[in-house]
């Protein structure tokens, strides 16, 4: 059996020539440093000092400048009036942070190593130290407290915007919150904006939430007011949202096929079930066939992927209705023939559930709706990573800070923006500019200021 199965998944390919590897060349923007070889005196052959130059070869190396540490001195000279005696001295730098000594290029540096690179206060504060600079834990944990007060003003205008999407996808993952005696499981929320599957002409933005406990009071708060369609797991604590008494309205479920997917796909990996241990006997041919039914759902949304909505449910109505409906009736059929307790039964049934078949059949209805909930289980993939490295949450304000850096920071990934670029640059410009002209620091307004500048230089 398991022979046959192996024997499906192997594809024939014609023979082909192993292209020779090319160095990618390297970036044009880098300053280049000519180093001359001392040039021979005579021929190397005869002796003869007649020899001209014919031409040159470049072998060009990448090499890396330490980071260089400076102190800018701003010199602010005094004088006095020989009539009235008045002294005048022009005024003192502007700091972003009241009664500061940091600059913003390594405010943003000591904001992105934590949150966009997982490096910990303590262990930034040891790298300093070795390189010359001794910055206390304490007084980086300073610096960060004082720059999300800063930056407050462009947060609300992140959140303001993602929760005027017509669709978000909504996820959640663990965070080890210290607390007396080890540590409590809190959670890590995130809502996504991303309306470029549907060719929406919306910026893609994230906002992040903490909080102490997984209660579904969580959620309603954080999506008050605000009614759409939300792609998200099968959760239970989502229910209140889709509450038909809700205002203004309920929101509408759109559940993610990846989920329904995966209970399947964990059921037919014959390579991974064979190291567990299992017997190859133990490998459902019915969750085989499932993900290979589920699989050309994929496959047509690939080809759709950017097209408007209603392009996009025209060609869902024409190739994937027949293919769910198809899929129904076979798992129906299937269901009715197993136990209660085998797991393929179970999985069957997380899918063709009275209260999750709908919100997983919405994709076929609206042309807004997708397939998946991968945009937030992307937007998550950082804390996950990150989860290893500082191994817990400090407090349930350091847990908000977190969830305040890491909306500042996702947003600017998903707008292909270096984040640590654009931070330097909003926290030496957000004081001094008057609250209309704020959204100008947002991630993808600022993305084309910057192109027009690059275009017109």
């Amino acid at each position: 059996m398991r022979a046959e199965l192996e024997a499906r998944k192997t594809t024939k390919v014609s023979s082909f020539e192993r292209r020779k590897p090319v160095k990618k060349p390297f970036p044009e923007h880098l300053p280049r440093e000519r180093v001359v070889v001392d040039a021979p005196t005579s021929c190397t052959c005869c002796g003869s000092d007649r020899i001209v130059k014919m031409g040159e070869d470049i072998t060009e190396t990448l090499e890396v400048v330490p980071r260089q540490w400076k102190v800018i001195q701003t010199v602010r000279e005094k004088f006095t009036c020989r009539n009235c005696e008045k002294i005048s001295q022009p005024p003192a730098p502007f700091h972003p942070i009241p009664r500061g000594w940091a600059g913003p290029s390594l405010l943003a540096m000591i904001i992105y190593e934590k949150y966009g690179q997982h490096q910990p206060l303590n262990r930034q504060s040891e790298r300093y130290a070795r390189e010359g600079v001794d910055l206390s834990l304490s007084t980086l944990a300073d610096q960060v407290g004082a720059v999300a007060e800063l930056l407050k003003p462009l947060h609300a205008l992140i959140e303001a915007h993602v929760r005027a999407a017509l669709r978000l996808h909504g996820d959640d993952t663990t965070v080890p919150l210290l607390a007396r005696g080890g540590t409590k499981t809190a959670r890590l929320w995130t809502y996504v904006r991303d309306d470029r599957p549907w060719s929406g002409n919306a910026p893609p933005a994230v906002v992040f939430y903490f909080s102490r406990d997984r209660s579904g009071e969580h959620p309603t708060a954080h999506l008050a007011g605000w009614h759409g369609i939300l792609q998200a797991d099968a959760y239970a604590g989502y229910n209140q949202l889709y509450d038909l008494k809700r205002q203004p309205g309920p929101v509408t479920s759109a559940l993610c096929w990846s989920h329904a997917r995966r209970k399947f796909f964990e059921l037919a990996d014959i390579e991974s079930n064979i190291r567990k241990g299992k017997s190859p006997k133990e490998i459902s041919p019915i969750a085989f066939e499932a993900v290979r039914r589920i699989d050309a759902l994929f496959d047509i949304e690939r080809t759709i992927k950017g097209h408007s909505p209603e392009a996009r449910l025209e060609v869902r109505r024409q190739l994937s209705v027949p293919l769910v409906e198809d899929l129904e009736r076979w798992l129906l059929g299937e269901r009715a023939l197993l136990s209660k307790h085998a797991k393929v039964a179970k999985a069957i049934n997380y899918l063709l559930s009275p209260g999750h078949w709908p919100a997983f059949k919405l994709f076929l209805e609206d042309g807004h709706a997708c397939l998946t909930n991968n945009a937030a289980e992307r937007s998550l993939r950082g804390v996950a990573l990150g989860r290893k490295a500082w191994l817990f949450a400090g407090s349930e304000r350091g847990g908000q800070r977190a969830a305040f850096m890491y909306t500042l920071i996702g947003t600017a990934k998903l707008n292909d923006i270096d984040p640590q670029a654009w931070l330097a640059d909003v926290i030496a410009r957000i004081s001094e500019l008057p609250a209309s002209r704020l959204p100008e620091l947002l991630p993808w307004n600022w993305k084309a200021a910057k192109q027009a500048r690059v275009k017109a230089a």
